[in-house]
């Protein structure tokens, strides 16, 4: 790779997946103002998001490559964020038990020059879950720092059915796509 990746993000996620893709990077965490965006449909949404995030973080020299994302859950045309009590929680949870919903990533790309921006959508199916299945995942803490109140990725795994598209896109970041763009660059 010719440019520097520097991550517009301290998600932990979006850090292993790039390590794990073994894509060497830097941190250079942004402060945007996320209530700014008001746009309901969650692909445009996470594309704007993306962008405000990624604008948000200034290019220190011709060498580097800004990379931010973010990253939705969506049923039925509501955009589930990240629960904040366990009410909620289990209120998502329970709207996407036996149903098949959508996880949108947009991602930004940037250098002094260019700009591209992409999202990525993945299809996902819970199998029926009781109120007792929900309420033993919500006590182990996992829902809460997740969109749509589930990690595939951890304990959420055994929420999940099936899925129709790229498994890392559900986790944070699209790596397959994230890479084919960086080529661009």
């Amino acid at each position: 790779m010719k440019h520097r990746l520097i991550l517009a993000s301290s998600s932990p996620r979006r850090q292993e997946l790039l390590a794990q893709a073994g894509i060497p990077f830097t941190v250079r965490s942004q402060d945007a103002d996320e209530s700014l965006i008001t746009e309901t449909d969650p692909r445009e949404k996470v594309k704007q998001l993306a962008q405000l995030k990624g604008r948000n973080v200034a290019i220190k020299d011709e060498g580097e490559l800004i990379l931010a994302a973010d990253t939705v859950v969506s049923f039925q045309h509501n955009i589930f964020g990240k629960p904040q009590s366990e009410m909620e929680a289990h209120a998502m949870l329970s709207a996407l038990s036996g149903n098949v919903h959508e996880v949108y990533t947009g991602v930004m790309l940037k250098t002094r020059y260019i700009e591209r921006v992409f999202t990525v959508k993945t299809d996902v199916v819970f199998w029926p879950l009781s109120n007792e299945e929900i309420d033993h995942y919500i006590a182990t803490g996992d829902p809460f720092d997740k969109a749509g109140a589930y990690g595939i990725q951890s304990k959420g795994a055994v929420l999940v059915k099936c899925i129709n598209g790229d498994y890392y896109n559900v986790v944070g970041l699209p790596l397959s796509r994230l890479v084919r763009e960086m080529a661009l660059f």
